[in-house]
């Protein structure tokens, strides 16, 4: 008989572990399950005695998955977030439609769906929710659809290109540079770059090799990035939809030439999700072509 059997394992121990997995140490994921570092600590040791198999590395300073805790994640999330998804649907026929983002939302389509949604579709509210984290929430099951830029690396999803955008880079506006029509990723090489760690899609890669800046600020959201760069302790790259829904005092968002587009992809979760999800998924296409036909 297996250990598991005399240790049985409780969906807040998998909630834990992938708290403690998402924020990289017990401190955090305690702040956000609300819970005790101690009582953390506990529940992680309990699941893991469960399993017969150690998840987390506690050898080194920073704590890290070990080859079993980063594939015990994979299951842990989809897990939860099937649990999530029944229990919503079982609450009401109508429960409401959750879309999350990690910053800028779908960019100048944001209001138009919304409208639209709420036109064609008042029977099922549509929550937008902002969610610092790489799949704005999904691979939590705290949101049914999401938008996120860039690559989307994250298993168990389902991604649709829905655009591009272009890339700006976001300066001080007392920066010299600031001034300028356009600039280049080589214009930005003496900066110190503010990169978003958790949620943004910006790393020192955008450079090439022998291009490449020294200098980095780490921040976790899009508020602590844009008010680094007001108070000109660095500079910044991020996409058009950034500089529109996030108008910042002191920050002056400029054109890059030769800087890749960014992708905006429509992720679901694998699986049976929200009833609506498909329809809003359809929405979100048909809002963006509409954007991109209609002249300025």
């Amino acid at each position: 008989m297996s250990r598991a059997r005399d240790h049985a394992i409780e969906l807040r121990h998998l909630r834990c572990f992938l708290a403690i997995a998402e924020e990289g140490g017990v401190t955090r994921a305690a702040a956000r399950l609300g819970l005790t570092q101690p009582a953390v600590s506990r529940t992680l040791a309990a699941l893991e005695t469960a399993l017969s198999v150690r998840l987390v590395d506690r050898s080194t300073h920073h704590l890290a998955l070990t080859p079993e805790g980063h594939a015990f994640q994979e299951k842990a999330a989809v897990a939860v977030a099937a649990f999530e998804d029944a229990v919503a649907a079982a609450r009401t026929t109508h429960r409401p439609l959750r879309l999350g983002h990690a910053w800028s939302a779908a960019g100048d389509f944001t209001t138009p769906l919304l409208r639209r949604w709420r036109r064609t579709h008042p029977d099922v509210p549509l929550v937008l929710l902002r969610i610092d984290d790489r799949t704005a929430g999904l691979t939590r099951g705290t949101v049914d659809v999401a938008l996120l830029r860039g690559p989307v690396e994250a298993p168990g999803l389902v991604t649709e290109l829905l655009h591009r955008e272009s890339r700006v880079a976001a300066l001080p506006a007392d920066s010299p540079l600031a001034h300028r029509p356009a600039l280049t990723l080589d214009d930005l090489r003496d900066e110190v770059i503010a990169l978003n760690t958790v949620s943004g899609t910006t790393t020192l890669d955008l450079w090439p090799p022998a291009a490449r800046p020294t200098a980095v600020l780490t921040v976790a959201n899009t508020d602590d990035w844009l008010a680094t760069i007001a108070a000109g302790q660095a500079v910044g790259v991020t996409s058009t939809a950034t500089a529109g829904m996030h108008p910042y005092p002191g920050v002056t968002f400029v054109p890059l030439t030769d800087a890749p587009d960014l992708p905006v992809h429509l992720a679901r979760r694998e699986g049976p999700g929200h009833p609506s999800g498909p329809d809003l998924i359809a929405l979100a296409h048909e809002v963006a072509a509409q954007g991109r036909q209609t002249p300025g």
